[in-house]
């Protein structure tokens, strides 16, 4: 297959400027590169892969040129562009929450079940990012032994709510430092020297619309559609990293030691577990790079069938951008067509 047209739509954005960072790092083939953005973008210049290119329109023109579509933008955005690029016969990477639900769209983390690619019709989802770490630290456990139910609690960052949260929290620490007044735009109270449990809207089950998503994402990429989950979700003043504490039941008593082996053979993830000597994941740690790390793996001493973790990686790349441009990478690898039957 021949290095593929590409467009980034969302390119200036805080997971756009990963793109085009891993897209340099990986050596991703490419013939073309086109980024895209809001209107205020438009003539501004982005590097990536040692080319210096013009931020434009995403046009339905734009579109019929390209073989891969990587749409970086909310779901409001994606809902508009995506269609528009599939009739114009693009392959499109969705990041965004749009479609990740609809029966029609294969929503994939390559190292789980990459298998679903093929079954595209034009768009493939990218999950949460909060949801990727989880499913992948899920899926080689299950292999070995069933789970019966999961909880997990998750420590997100503020770039997850996008570079306007980051200049926030940066803002309000200083201010804070300044004895100086304090302004809460990108989220509903302070976040510097805070945490808030509340990450989007809350539903009439008393959970937010990110928790929500955790749960279905995870059933439909994993094809467990009766695993029995729950989250809860909170924002953290970190700039960059997501961490989740974990909580996994199995049919039968697992042993630590086991856990450890199974994740350390697994695609993906990087054990760091040596809580004697401090060695357990941080966002700090995991930021910049593109592997889970797990850590603080211990058996519930009410309950040898559960054991509990700690994850942390950096959501930018395999909660957003890496996860993205590992599915066209594996649909290159696999030669699956990017030329589909119109949705």
């Amino acid at each position: 297959m021949k290095a593929p047209n590409i467009a980034i739509i969302g390119a200036t954005g805080a997971v756009g400027r990963v793109f085009l960072d891993i897209i340099t790092e990986r050596g991703f083939p490419t013939s073309s590169i086109r980024l895209c953005a809001s209107e205020r973008s438009w003539g501004k210049t982005l590097s990536v892969a040692n080319k210096t290119i013009t931020v434009e329109e995403a046009t339905p023109q734009l579109f019929h040129e390209m073989d891969i579509v990587f749409i970086a933008a909310g779901s409001e955005i994606s809902s508009i562009l995506a269609p528009v690029a599939v009739e114009q016969v693009a392959f499109v990477i969705d990041k965004s929450s749009a479609f990740r639900m609809d029966p029609d769209v294969p929503l994939v983390v390559p190292e789980v079940n990459s298998s679903d690619l093929s079954e595209h019709k034009g768009i493939v989802a990218s999950p949460n990012c909060s949801t990727a770490p989880l499913v992948m630290v899920i899926k080689p456990l299950n292999d070995i032994v069933a789970i019966t139910r999961v909880i997990t609690d998750t420590y997100q960052s503020v770039s997850g709510a996008g570079s306007l949260a980051m200049k926030e929290l940066l803002d309000q620490s200083e201010n804070i430092t300044s004895k100086r007044p304090i302004n809460a735009i990108e989220f509903p109270h302070q976040i510097a020297f805070n945490i808030i449990p509340h990450i989007e809207g809350f539903l009439e089950n008393g959970f937010t619309n990110e928790e929500m998503k955790m749960v279905e994402e995870s059933r439909k990429i994993l094809h467990l559609p009766d695993l029995s989950i729950t989250a809860t979700c909170v924002r953290v003043p970190v700039l960059i990293g997501h961490s989740e504490a974990v909580h996994i039941e199995f049919t039968e008593a697992i042993s630590p030691g086991l856990i450890r082996e199974i994740l350390a053979a697994a695609p993906g993830i990087q054990v760091r577990d040596d809580p004697n000597a401090n060695v357990y994941p941080m966002p700090i740690d995991a930021a910049d790079k593109d592997e889970i790390l797990a850590g603080r793996i211990r058996q519930d001493p009410a309950n040898p069938k559960q054991i509990s973790m700690w994850l942390s990686c950096d959501n930018l790349r395999k909660g957003a951008a890496l996860n993205a441009i590992q599915i066209a990478e594996e649909m290159l690898r696999r030669n699956i067509p990017l030329k589909h039957r119109r949705i």
